[in-house]
């Protein structure tokens, strides 16, 4: 079989079809698949193929919008757009909008990789669309501005502000001129404290702020390090606390595990229900994240943080858990921690994933390991992006 022509600078009218994981929807031209952005189902747009690698698909994006879907909304930011910024892919719909087509991908995930058919609704957090996202990483152009990269690029696209971000954020750095090919990280933390590092290859310069951010949600105070890992929206830890607290149901005296623990967020929820006379482990396998869980949970003593990876921790003579919380990274937890976690029989698993794909690939696995999705609340803690946040609790039974 003959490998199509390099489309790539292709110019074609299209109907797009469905959203796909990702931040772009689904079109098809000359029996091939196009993968297109800054569009929405129902369009009729015309494309320009911005990459092609042969196969079966290539990459597009919208250029011109023929037959506008009815959602569709003038984006605020002046560099989301074609060739721009990629940070965002869904400025150009409403929010409603944008639930919807995260709700159909959360949902078509569960279906193709799980065989999971759960209707998902997202759900709004305070603040709205705009000026909510806390924490950002930059990149520094040739000509030292700030910016972001361009869509599956290192080029970087200068910004002179950004919507979504918080005041007190993207807004320092973009007066400024920086050192070219540098990275920028900058915090800012629920003390109104802005934290500010300029980072190249592996030195990182500390430009304001400290080393440490505090932040407050589960009516407690956390301390981390001010570029580690936290909710960027400032409802997201609140919410995803109350979801845990209300599905896990440990009773005092249990045994929780909270695997990927970070600064220890959950595992103070679980101790609170457990009470002095239970046992939560703390499983966290970044140093600095460990080291402030213990900080953070010093006035817990049935806390224990274990500082491991946690597939190794999970191979250790643990005490038996009545109670999983799991938030792994984007790429889930795999088959060897889903395994091992089914193979001590909790009562319940709630499982936190920011990637649909990778939660609903490590659903199919509890499920031939006999648990079952027994329900699921989405979040659109990342508003404007393809990003969405959902907690999903798994019991026995099939």
């Amino acid at each position: 079989m003959t490998e199509p022509a390099d489309w790539t600078g292709r110019r074609f009218e299209v109907t797009v079809g469905p959203v796909a994981h990702g931040g772009h929807c689904v079109a098809r031209a000359d029996g091939r698949v196009v993968f297109v952005r800054h569009a929405l189902p129902g369009e009729r747009v015309v494309v320009e193929v911005t990459e092609d690698r042969g196969g079966s698909f290539c990459r597009a994006d919208a250029v011109e919008v023929r037959t506008a879907a009815p959602a569709r909304v003038e984006p605020p930011c002046p560099v989301a757009v074609p060739g721009g910024c990629g940070g965002c892919d869904w400025q150009h719909a409403t929010g409603a909008e944008q639930r919807a087509l995260k709700g159909f991908v959360v949902a078509e995930q569960l279906h193709r990789l799980a065989g999971v058919d759960l209707p998902v609704e997202v759900e709004e957090l305070p603040g709205g669309l705009l000026r909510w996202r806390t924490r950002a990483r930059l990149a520094v152009g040739p000509a030292g501005r700030a910016g972001f990269r361009a869509h599956r690029s290192h080029r970087v696209v200068p910004v002179a502000d950004c919507p979504i971000s918080a005041p007190g954020t993207v807004d320092l750095l973009t007066g400024h001129r920086w050192t070219p090919g540098t990275e920028l990280e900058v915090t800012l933390d629920a003390a109104a404290r802005t934290h500010v590092s300029e980072q190249r290859g592996r030195r990182t310069h500390r430009v304001a702020g400290d080393a440490v951010a505090l932040e407050r949600a589960a009516r407690r105070e956390w301390r981390l390090p001010a570029h580690g890992f936290w909710q960027v929206h400032p409802d997201a830890a609140d919410v995803l606390a109350e979801v845990v607290a209300g599905w896990s149901a440990a009773t005092p005296g249990a045994c929780a595990w909270d695997l990927y623990a970070g600064v220890g967020l959950f595992a103070a929820v679980l101790a609170a229900q457990v009470g002095p006379s239970g046992t939560v482990l703390a499983v966290e396998s970044v140093p600095a994240a460990a080291a402030h869980a213990e900080t953070n949970l010093a006035d817990l003593p049935q806390v224990r943080v274990i500082a491991d990876r946690v597939e190794p921790a999970l191979h250790a003579d643990l005490p038996t858990p009545a109670v999983v919380v799991l938030d792994p990274p984007r790429k889930g937890a795999g088959r060897a921690v889903v395994e091992a976690i089914a193979a001590r029989s909790p009562a319940q698993v709630i499982y936190v994933a920011c990637d649909p794909a990778a939660l609903a690939r490590d659903v199919a696995t509890f499920g031939v390991a006999g648990y079952r999705l027994t329900a699921l609340r989405a979040f659109d803690a990342f508003p404007m992006t393809h990003h969405i946040e959902c907690v999903a609790l798994l019991t026995p039974g099939r």
